[in-house]
């Protein structure tokens, strides 16, 4: 009896249930990771730019995502941004939009830093072989900035990884919702499942983060 709270997890089809709900939270991060990606690269590119204009809009969009709290995002995307715009989506695409829109954010601060740490040196040499700005872009800076910004990359991504966690407060059916949902249904029945059941949603957390956080260390240790 001391350990039957474990059964809460393999109780009709709670187990399952957990991993739906970890998938729903594996592919909004996923998503929202490729999404924020693309966006922010373009946004790091113009960043470098001469135009002050675009570099003065961009720095304000961006310290406004870092800022501002994952929460009050996703609650203004979720519930403002509908009534506003008159937006119908479900939960799950507003939290991928909240969660690219920061991630762009974020991402294009590294991008930004990535390619104005590319020695000088390199720049002078793509352009004494004739290279335009274009060129020099794609075969020069955006290479050798890809290796400076992947750790901090793979850091952020573990973040929106673990940031998927607030996404039952829209009331998406990630694995934390689901698992307070399978937790109060037994409770009466394994008043110790809690352990069990939020155990188990930090292993699956676990085993996404850990091995990238390793992977940056690593990537880090070797820039040194």
């Amino acid at each position: 009896m001391a350990h039957s709270g474990i059964n809460v997890l393999f109780s009709g089809s709670n187990f399952d249930r957990l991993l739906v709900g970890l998938w729903t939270s594996i592919w909004i991060a996923a998503l929202s990771i490729v999404i924020g990606l693309l966006i922010g690269t373009v946004f790091g590119v113009l960043r470098t730019m001469p135009n002050k204009i675009i570099r003065c809009i961009l720095r304000v969009y961006m310290e406004i995502f870092r800022i501002l709290p994952s929460v009050v995002l996703l609650y203004l995307v979720y519930y403002i941004l509908p009534r506003s715009l008159h937006i119908n989506w479900p939960g799950t695409w507003m939290a991928v939009l909240a969660f690219s829109l920061w991630v762009a954010a974020e991402f294009s601060d590294i991008v930004r830093g990535a390619l104005q740490s590319v020695p000088l040196a390199q720049k002078e040499s793509g352009l004494a072989l004739g290279l335009n700005k274009t060129q020099l872009f794609l075969y020069v800076l955006l290479p050798q900035a890809f290796k400076l910004e992947l750790p901090a990359t793979i850091n952020l991504a573990t973040r929106v990884i673990k940031t998927t966690s607030i996404l039952m407060l829209i009331s998406v059916m990630d694995v934390i919702n689901v698992g307070q949902q399978i937790i109060e249904a037994n409770n009466q029945k394994f008043p110790t499942g809690v352990f069990w059941v939020y155990g188990l949603i930090f292993f699956f957390y676990f085993i996404l983060d850990y091995p990238l956080s390793v992977w940056a260390k690593s990537l880090m240790a070797k820039q040194k």
